[in-house]
C-alpha cells in the first residue's frame, strides 16, 4: 500500500491539471483527472495501465472492466473501447499511468527468459484482448522505479530502458504473461487475430470480405469469425464500423467536415446510414456530440489508461 500511495504521490506532482501528460520517458503517459467523466471512444493501443488512484471503467464491445488500485489493466491488440472515470473528485483525483508496450523488446526478452514450469504456470488467464489482472506488489515497484525517474531527467536516457525493462519482465512473470508471449508468436491465434486486425486499420475505409481478411490472418473465415470475437469482443465488421466512426468523430472535431464529408471520407455511401450508426455509438447526432465536446472537454478523459 506504501507504494501505491507513493506511485499516487509522484503522478500528482507530475501532473499540472486535468488531462493526460506525455512524459520525457518514452512510451509513459501520466493521466489525472478530478472529477468523474462523461463515457469517451479512442483506440487502446497494445499497454500496460495502472491505477494509483481513483477507478475507471472501460466497456469492449458489450464487455465492462471496472479497476482501480489494487488491479492493472493489460491490452494486447488495437482495440476500440469506451472509457469512463467513475471514480474521482478534487480531493482525491484520478491519477494513472500508461505504458505503451514495446513490442520489439517484449519479443526479445521473451526469447531470453525460460519458460516457467507447466506446474507454475497461473491457469487464469482471460480469452479477450483486454484482461484484468491484480498488481503483484514487485510489478508496482517496478512501475514506481520507473516514474521515479522523473526527478532526474538526467537519468532518464541511461535508467529508463532497464526500469522499463524490469516492468516488461514482471508482465511476463505474471498472470497474463503467456497472453503477452502469444501475441508474439506469429503461428499463435492472437497473432493471427492481430494481422487480421492490422489489416482492418489499414483499409478501414474500403469494403472487404472476411475472405480476404482471413486470408490476411492465415485462418479459415470460420476460424477468423470464432477467434476474432474471442480475443477482441465484436465481429471484423463491427470493429471496422468501430474504426470509421471515431475516425469520422475526429475529422468533424479537428478538421471542422461537415458529417456528409465525414462519412464519405471514412467509407460510407449512405448519409443516414451513418447518422444512425454515429448515434447508437456516440448517443447524439454529429453535430450535437461535436458541439458537446467543444464545450466541455473537461468532462472527457481519454479513452485509455
Amino acid at each position: 500500500m506504501q507504494d501505491l500511495s507513493n506511485l499516487a504521490e509522484m503522478i500528482a506532482r507530475h501532473t499540472d491539471g486535468d488531462g493526460v501528460l506525455a512524459t520525457a520517458i518514452p512510451r509513459l503517459s501520466l493521466v489525472r483527472m478530478s472529477k468523474q467523466t462523461e463515457p469517451m471512444q479512442g483506440l487502446q493501443q497494445p499497454a500496460l495501465c495502472i491505477i494509483a488512484q481513483g477507478r475507471k471503467q472501460v466497456l469492449l464491445a458489450d464487455e465492462m472492466f471496472e479497476y482501480g488500485p489494487a488491479r492493472h489493466l493489460i491490452a494486447s491488440a488495437d482495440l476500440p473501447i469506451t472509457g469512463q472515470v467513475v471514480g474521482a473528485s478534487p480531493d482525491e483525483p484520478y491519477l494513472s499511468l500508461k505504458l505503451d508496450l514495446d513490442l520489439s523488446v517484449l519479443g526479445a526478452m521473451m526469447l531470453e527468459i525460460r519458460p516457467q514450469p507447466i506446474s507454475l504456470v497461473p491457469t487464469k488467464s482471460c480469452g479477450k484482448a483486454l484482461c484484468l489482472s491484480n498488481t503483484d506488489p514487485k510489478l508496482l515497484e517496478a512501475a514506481l522505479r520507473l516514474v521515479r525517474l522523473l526527478d532526474h531527467p538526467d537519468d532518464i536516457p541511461f535508467l529508463a530502458p532497464l526500469a522499463e525493462r524490469e516492468v516488461l519482465y514482471r508482465l511476463l512473470r505474471g498472470d497474463q504473461g503467456e497472453k503477452l508471449r502469444r501475441m508474439l508468436m506469429p503461428d499463435s491465434r492472437l497473432a493471427q487475430v492481430n494481422r487480421a486486425i492490422a489489416w482492418i486499420r489499414q483499409n478501414y475505409d474500403k469494403p472487404f470480405s472476411i475472405d480476404r481478411v482471413a486470408e490476411e490472418a492465415r485462418m479459415s473465415t470460420s476460424s477468423l469469425h470464432e477467434h476474432f470475437r474471442e480475443v477482441t469482443a465484436m465481429s471484423p465488421l463491427q470493429y471496422q464500423k468501430q474504426l470509421r466512426l471515431q475516425e469520422a468523430r475526429r475529422l468533424i472535431l479537428s478538421e471542422a467536415l461537415d458529417a456528409a464529408s465525414a462519412a464519405h471520407r471514412v467509407g460510407y455511401d449512405s448519409p443516414s446510414q451513418f447518422s444512425r450508426e454515429y448515434r447508437r455509438l456516440f448517443g447524439a447526432p454529429p453535430i450535437q456530440d461535436v458541439s458537446r465536446l467543444k464545450t466541455g472537454p473537461a468532462a472527457y478523459a481519454p479513452a485509455s489508461a
